[in-house]
């Protein structure tokens, strides 16, 4: 509208009207062209009943990569697209002798665009690989070739799976010398004779695969092999780490050398730890080949009935239960053809006036024998007393045994009203589909998908343990000093391990939490200090130590996974040795956001500096891995004077421990508490999370109204009233949107009542 009709002022509609119409009409033309080119497309993949995809050509050329983490900017690579795989390498050359830097199943990633960046983004699951071209021509004919031979890849794999994988996993042998992809070879006949007519090429082959009995006796074969040899291979390693401890180094050479089961390069490659691993691996192998052999057995009577309709049901439940031993093994279900029709980014999104959007989360299953399977239980048995947890010796101790009432030693709650509500039912990727590459601060989720916290209480669980600044204050040796505060740095992410798919609750503007914890013996307040940007600020006073910070998060969605990237810093001063230390935080990325095993991981560079003095400097490195890696959720480090020498070396997982020190003599400086009953069942919560949200009879007349503890949304989904709980988010938001607009037309800007 122009600004006559805004204000109502009488125009000459004979001759103005239709010039504002068609001004209106071009610049909106113009603006929604404008939009569509600056935004992010998803490319759209097989459709239903979909086939024939012919085979394409095989393309190549360079394109800009985006260095992978930590490096930064973008390095010139040669890609080679063929029957649906990306292969990169630096150099035509390269790319012929086989040495590649990576490969990229173009058909089971998600494939998003920016026209006007000319900007190509597959994710992976495990990797999201960012891809740029400089000229127009050669990205349209690049986005060209990697829609069509996405689709052969796809239709590849809705034909024949198992045909698919092989070739996407080759054997070694092919690995090392390349061969051209051959086309899918055609089922026995005589395997398929008696099949039903109905059936498809693809479930014929799966059939078929089944009734056969060789690969799987092989299998049964080698699974015990793999038994016995573990086994020897345990009691191997036990036997090192004895002799590690007791003996000398040339007994320690003299054991492997007569070893004559295992080669000594498998010996010493090996680490001790492995001990405590072998026995799981083979019960999962074990496990995981057994649900396969049992369904194997029920197809193969299935298909000797020939009654269609049942035949079609006990398919479905092959599938399901496949699936389910593939999620016992931690497999993710990957192989789904996307079945949407084109998705483009929508010209406007609906806005979400409650703040930012982060889903910091893990599977709760993912730590299962975590206690027995970590490295660092290298450690565990030469950890005195002195050095163990700081929790576990001061902020956990129980008085008097008195569980009366479910009452925790300092009189708060130890269990929440009411259990996670089930978010199954929720379909994620039609939330998410409009958004790829963009910050969800602006995205509206449901009610389910939230955690009864807010982000301003989730910024004063990162004060869990506090304990170890209080231990800081009184350590003399400015280097221990920090080594403490890379603990407290490294303990505030061990929280969002057992987050299973929840995220808190979005501040309004204005928004206050406070905590007062005598137990503690600190008092933490917080407020939200803006709204666009999502800006929370904090700061706690302890008769030791002071602590704020301030924190915007961006979160962007790229398909299967989000990376949420921390701005601002955190802030630590402690009065009696003068000392003020800063930091800044990691990234986060949560992986499976749509289907299969989500997982959460933590990865970047801390460094932490003492502005008032350069004696000393810490460095933490939280190492980026993917969940089949052995150092994953990895952090390593050390602190060294000004000249650059290492004083003490710090490793450890963050959701496991921290240590000082070389193995085995290592000493535990920081290990998180015990997690409470059926923590599952309630968002993952530790202990201190459980407490925060907790609105005791006293409290209610001393807190601000503004305290997130009043939040009607929060508090229904805490109780487990989800039909409220919704119906209240949405009263809030369009409160939020009201204040906002009268702002806007006001010319009144919202200050912070309690930070500058």
């Amino acid at each position: 509208m122009s600004s006559e009709e805004r204000s109502g002022t009488p125009v000459n509609k004979t001759t103005s009207t239709p010039v504002h119409k068609s001004a209106s009409s071009s610049s909106s033309s113009q603006r929604d062209s404008r939009q569509e080119a600056d935004s992010w497309e998803i490319i759209e993949g097989l459709k239903i009943g979909q086939s024939n995809v012919q085979r394409p050509d095989k393309h190549e050329g360079f394109m800009l990569k985006k260095r992978k983490w930590p490096l930064k900017g973008w390095h010139k690579r040669f890609f080679v697209l063929d029957n649906g795989i990306l292969k990169y390498s630096k150099s035509p050359i390269d790319i012929q002798k086989g040495k590649l830097h990576g490969s990229i199943d173009v058909g089971l990633s998600v494939m998003s665009i920016k026209k006007r960046a000319r900007r190509i983004d597959l994710d992976t699951e495990e990797h999201i690989y960012h891809l740029k071209v400089k000229s127009q021509d050669i990205f349209d004919a690049w986005v060209s070739k990697l829609r069509h031979h996405r689709l052969y890849r796809q239709n590849e794999i809705v034909r024949s799976p198992r045909e698919a994988t092989m070739r996407t996993f080759p054997p070694p042998a092919a690995i090392e010398s390349p061969q051209p992809a051959s086309s899918p070879v055609a089922p026995n006949n005589s395997s398929n004779s008696s099949l039903p007519a109905s059936y498809s090429n693809g479930q014929s082959k799966v059939a078929a695969w089944l009734q056969e009995s060789e690969e799987m006796d092989k299998c049964a074969e080698e699974l015990a092999r793999c038994q016995s040899n573990l086994t020897e291979l345990s009691r191997l390693l036990q036997s090192l780490e004895i002799l590690q401890r007791t003996q000398s180094a040339p007994n320690f050479t003299e054991i492997v050398r007569k070893e004559k089961s295992f080669t000594t390069t498998a010996v010493t490659l090996l680490p001790v730890r492995g001990a405590h691993r072998t026995p799981a691996i083979h019960s999962l192998l074990k496990s995981a080949f057994n649900t396969v052999a049992i369904e194997k057995e029920k197809i193969k009577q299935i298909l000797s009935d020939q009654e269609q309709s049942d035949q079609s049901a006990q398919i479905n439940s092959l599938r399901k239960s496949l699936s389910q031993a593939g999620e016992q093994m931690g497999i993710p279900l990957t192989q789904q053809a996307s079945n949407e029709s084109r998705l483009s980014m929508s010209e406007s999104v609906s806005e979400f006036f409650d703040a930012q959007e982060v889903l910091l989360s893990a599977s709760s299953s993912e730590n299962e024998g975590s206690d027995d399977e970590s490295y660092v239980s290298d450690v565990s048995d030469n950890i005195s007393e002195d050095n163990a947890s700081v929790t576990d010796n001061v902020s956990r101790q129980m008085a008097n045994g008195d569980f009366a009432g479910c009452a925790f030693r300092n009189g708060r709650r130890t269990c929440l009203p009411a259990p996670c509500p089930d978010t199954s039912n929720i379909n994620l990727w039609n939330i998410l589909r409009n958004n790829i590459g963009k910050d969800l601060s602006k995205v509206s989720m449901p009610v389910e998908l939230n955690e009864p916290l807010n982000t301003l209480q989730r910024m004063c669980e990162e004060l869990e343990y506090s304990e170890l600044l209080d231990k800081a204050a009184e350590t003399e040796d400015p280097f221990e000093r920090m080594v403490l505060v890379a603990a407290f740095a490294v303990s505030g992410y061990s929280s969002t391990y057992y987050r299973a798919g929840s995220k808190p609750f979005n501040p309004l503007l204005g928004e206050t939490y406070e905590c007062i914890r005598e137990d503690k013996g600190f008092c933490f307040f917080s407020e939200q200090v803006s709204h666009h940007p999502p800006v929370s600020a904090c700061h706690c006073e302890s008769k030791n130590f002071t602590f704020w910070q301030d924190v915007r998060w961006k979160n962007k969605f790229w398909g299967k996974s989000m990376e949420i990237l921390p701005i601002g810093t955190v802030n630590l001063t402690i009065p009696r040795f003068g000392d003020h230390y800063e930091w800044n935080k990691v990234t986060t990325c949560v992986h499976n956001i749509l289907s299969g095993r989500r997982w959460i991981e933590h990865y970047g560079e801390i460094t932490i500096r003492n502005t008032k003095s350069s004696a000393c400097l810490c460095k933490l490195t939280f190492v980026k891995g993917n969940y089949w890696s052995s150092n994953v959720n990895e952090v390593q480090g050390f602190v060294m004077d000004q000249e650059g020498k290492v004083i003490h070396r710090l490793f450890g997982k963050w959701h496991e421990g921290l240590y000082c020190g070389v193995p085995p003599s290592a000493k535990c400086v920081w290990r998180p508490g015990s997690m409470p009953t059926d923590y599952e069942l309630y968002y993952g919560f530790t202990r201190f999370a459980i407490e925060l949200n907790e609105l005791c009879p006293e409290l209610k007349d001393v807190l601000p109204r503004t305290d997130a503890r009043f939040r009607p949304d929060q508090r229904y989904l805490e109780e487990g009233n989800l039909e409220m709980a919704s119906s209240e988010k949405q009263r809030i938001e369009d409160l939020q949107r009201t204040r906002r607009k009268w702002r806007e037309e006001n010319d009144a800007k919202q200050e912070p009542c309690f930070f500058k």
